[in-house]
């Protein structure tokens, strides 16, 4: 299953990048502020599926070509504003080479009680905004794309390459002539800039944010999967089975996005192209029977995740409260034998 195809990979790249194009232009040339806000809405969500084209470019799933699929994963970073190389960093190295490690794998990792009662107020006020289940645009914006992708300072910058540079660089370069394209615009039709810059690249931006915090969140966070903060016991549970959620929708949200909710698939082989993910999925479910957490998807049960899933007492393998109420207890994973000699 983990064969490319440059010719299906590029036409769906040009695909979403003539929609996302041509909801940006929607934004400009339309004089209905009702419409301009949906153009800009609908031109955000097309962002995250064109994010999850270079997502896989970034993987080198996307085509065969090692070297076509930097260029198509650039490309396909830009309406994100996505700088390729540290992305790379944080979500190859360190989000798959350590899948719900504590201390290694950053992205929604749960704090435990006595962490969160060391934070200061501000600070506990936000992890609250942050698990509320209305704050995976917050997160996602400031924790990730703020603090770790967009110029990083040094305690959050992996290293000091300078692809990094360079990747930022290309990433404000295009929204520099994003911006400029819909000032340019708003002028030559007599419209507000303001409205124009809100709409055509405020709305979709923060838009994509809250889609993509949204989808990391519900790819690694549910009652049932568990936390580690021990490398050998992490080791032990399997994780790239036992970390992942495969989410399941009444209708097509599934295919709109990609299959990039077939999750657990991507995790246990990175080389499998999304455009083959539901067979690979399907096969994994049919070898490890009872093994994959297949949730299907209501708002109900989104909230009621939320509003379980604060806090995490890794002894225990369960999710608390911010009071410190247990809410859930994680399924705990026969463990593999330890190698002779390893540490707990």
């Amino acid at each position: 299953m983990a064969q490319g195809e440059t010719g299906r990979a590029i036409m769906l790249l040009v695909v979403d990048a003539l929609l996302w194009l041509g909801c940006i232009a929607g934004t400009i040339f339309v004089e209905s502020i009702l419409l301009k806000i949906v153009f800009g809405v609908i031109a955000g969500f097309v962002t995250g599926r064109i994010f999850i084209l270079g997502h896989d470019a970034c993987h080198q799933s996307y085509t065969p070509n090692r070297e076509l699929n930097k260029v198509l994963g650039r490309i396909a970073f830009l309406p994100s504003l996505t700088p390729y190389s540290l992305w790379d960093v944080g979500h190859n190295v360190v989000h798959h080479g350590q899948t719900n490690l504590k201390g290694f794998d950053f992205v929604w990792a749960p704090l435990s009680k006595s962490e969160y009662d060391a934070l200061p107020a501000w600070r506990k006020a936000l992890e609250r905004l942050y698990r509320s289940g209305w704050g995976p645009v917050f997160y996602y914006l400031i924790e990730i794309w703020w603090r770790r992708e967009y110029f990083p300072n040094a305690k959050n910058k992996p290293g000091d390459r300078p692809i990094f540079l360079k990747d930022n660089l290309l990433v404000t370069a295009f929204a520099i002539v994003w911006i400029a394209c819909l000032i340019a615009g708003a002028i030559a039709t007599g419209q507000s800039i303001w409205i124009g810059l809100i709409t055509g690249f405020a709305v979709p931006f923060l838009f994509w944010n809250g889609m993509i915090g949204f989808v990391v969140y519900v790819h690694h966070t549910h009652p049932k999967v568990s936390w580690y903060d021990k490398k050998s016991e992490w080791l032990r549970a399997q994780p790239f089975v036992s970390t992942t959620v495969h989410l399941t929708f009444n209708w097509i949200w599934g295919k709109l996005m990609h299959h990039i909710m077939e999750h657990t698939a991507h995790h246990v082989d990175m080389s499998v192209p999304l455009y083959r993910l539901p067979e690979a999925q399907q096969t994994l479910e049919t070898i490890l029977p009872e093994r994959i957490f297949v949730q299907k998807f209501s708002w109900g049960w989104y909230f009621d995740t939320a509003r379980k899933c604060k806090l995490y007492d890794f002894e225990n393998k369960a999710w608390l409260d911010f009071d410190g109420n247990k809410t859930a207890d994680s399924v705990r994973v026969v463990l593999s034998p330890a190698p002779v000699g390893q540490n707990g």
